[in-house]
């Protein structure tokens, strides 16, 4: 064996220029890769953790998936039954004090309960369509990522009593109020109450600073003409991974529709998962290129070293030992390019972790690209690599091992 690596490092540093050439091309290759996937991850680690900060794990509403079954139908030995309906048809979580009673024993996060509806802000002649979300002001700030958004006030603004709201700054602009002013909330049933603007707040989202206006629970409850109901429970979990789990055994107890936040981003996470294919897919094709650099240098040694290579059969090599030379100078050219491209890569992921540019909606926000340090992409970049100069290398030294060393000693074609 030791033999096989001082012939493979003479015919390697017999030809240093094109050696050279050939590391330098695995080197560009796996630094570019090694960034390239730095910065994709790092995109994409980013984007999953705003969505995570942003929403709450598991949503807990008063849909249900399918039709509850009616009390008759138990009673009564029926096929079907159609067009019932209640006298008055209100819409919540029944029960609510037991359901969060219930999930508050044993849901690993923490929880608060809203009632959302639909309505009409209005101020000064100008209307503004709204979500009116009735929270709970202690509760909200543990689990809304909206209490780091304020402009003015905070959640705990809505604590002094009266009625009080707190809405976006878009809404603000588009209804011409600021703080002190009092707006007119009008629900879809037609009932209207006066607000007090007492907080704006930013989220950089437009259907939130547009459309989002924050009320105390009892005052939405009232200008819904609801009393003590809840449409909303959101949850936050320590552990967000743990949402599906979480929301299955919500569901299955309370019977209202319970969301996970996978499931409610499905169709983003594949696309994701569609996204790192492609990711790898170009690794690998950058490989490729520059593996045929290998290939073109170990083709070239075989073919000036085919006496050498007669004469070393004909002393006794056996093509096996012909196959691992050429193949071992392939794995050292490939191996000497990814640890020369593990400091090209590290060097273009440091450069591209200091890049700070300006966020145009603010123009003063300043923000740096999402960057994941990660080692196993250098590790992928390396095997990436050394599986082409593998390839690159078995194909010349396979077409070597089968030289027949008479018809090249005779000088034969």
């Amino acid at each position: 064996m030791r033999l096989i690596l001082d012939i493979a490092y003479t015919h390697i540093a017999g030809r240093g220029r094109q050696t050279l050439v050939a590391v330098i091309g695995v080197a560009v290759g796996v630094g570019f890769s090694v960034a390239m996937a730095a910065l994709m991850q790092g995109g994409q680690d980013d984007f999953v953790r705003q969505m995570i900060d942003t929403m709450p794990h598991v949503q807990v509403t008063d849909d249900r998936r399918t039709t509850p079954r009616q009390p008759a139908e138990d009673a009564f030995a029926t096929a079907a039954i159609a067009g019932l309906r209640p006298r008055e048809d209100r819409r919540g979580i029944i029960n609510p004090t037991a359901a969060l009673s219930w999930l508050n024993g044993w849901v690993p996060g923490r929880l608060a309960a809203s009632l959302r509806l639909q309505g009409v802000a209005r101020y000064s002649g100008r209307d503004v369509g709204a979500a009116i979300i009735g929270i709970d002001p202690h509760a909200e700030p543990r689990i809304s990522p909206l209490a780091g958004h304020f402009i003015q006030g905070d959640f705990a603004s809505l604590v002094g009593g009266g009625n009080t709201v707190i809405i976006g700054d878009t809404m603000a602009r588009r209804l011409g109020a600021r703080v002190g002013n009092t707006i007119t909330a009008v629900a879809s049933e037609g009932q209207t109450r006066d607000f007090k603007i007492v907080g704006l707040f930013h989220t950089g989202t437009t259907a939130r600073d547009e459309g989002e206006a924050y009320v105390l629970l009892k005052n939405a409850q009232i200008l819904s003409r609801r009393p003590n109901v809840i449409n909303q429970v959101h949850i936050k979990l320590d552990d967000p991974h743990g949402a599906p789990a979480v929301a299955r055994r919500a569901e299955a107890e309370l019977g209202y529709k319970a969301v996970a936040w996978q499931d409610a981003n499905e169709q983003i996470l594949k696309a994701l998962v569609v996204r790192n294919v492609i990711m790898y897919t170009v690794v690998a094709a950058i490989m490729l290129v520059a593996g045929f650099g290998i290939f073109n240098i170990i083709s070239t040694i075989t073919h000036e070293k085919a006496r050498d290579i007669a004469i070393m059969k004909s002393l006794g090599f056996a093509e096996a030992d012909m196959r691992q030379l050429f193949l071992l100078e392939g794995l050292v050219i490939g191996a000497a390019g990814s640890l020369a491209g593990w400091v090209i890569g590290f060097a273009l992921v440091h450069a591209l972790a200091l890049v700070r540019f300006e966020v145009a909606t603010t123009g003063q926000e300043m923000t740096r690209l999402p960057i994941a340090w990660s080692f196993l992409h250098y590790v992928l970049a390396l095997g990436f690599a050394l599986v082409a100069a593998a390839v690159a290398g078995y194909l010349p030294a396979r077409r070597a091992a089968r030289v027949n060393p008479v018809e090249i000693i005779r000088g034969a074609t």
